[in-house]
């Protein structure tokens, strides 16, 4: 019995990594490909800047998500901020992180630059 809740419970906590949290909305390439004609919308890719320069999308700014809670202040919180990193894993990690500082239009790019082409 035990057991049987200790499963459930890891499974539930595995469960809600992958939810995104409220204001944090996952968007696939094509989505993603859409709104990178807005001008008014902000594109972060997370990745290091090593993983940045062998491959990216010019419209993303590369800020690493280590130094991320540092360089944020240089976002506007009230812009749509569009993340993405190699598999959509360090981007949500980004998106919950910018969320706790007050960003609220924030959308994840589901699975990130593997699903580009």
């Amino acid at each position: 019995m035990v057991t049987w809740v200790i499963i459930i419970l890891i499974g539930l906590f595995i469960l809600k990594q992958m939810i995104p949290p409220k204001g944090v909305t996952n968007i696939t390439v094509p989505e993603t490909k859409t709104k990178l004609k807005d001008k008014y919308t902000q594109f972060i890719d997370v990745r290091t800047p090593g993983e940045f320069k062998s491959n990216h999308q010019s419209s993303f700014k590369n800020i690493p998500l280590g130094d991320l809670t540092k360089k944020s202040t240089a976002l506007d919180k009230n812009k749509e901020t569009v993340l993405i990193c190699q598999s959509g894993m360090r981007s949500m990690r980004a998106a919950k992180l910018l969320k706790k500082q007050g960003f609220n239009k924030l959308y994840n790019v589901k699975g990130g630059m593997r699903a580009w082409d």
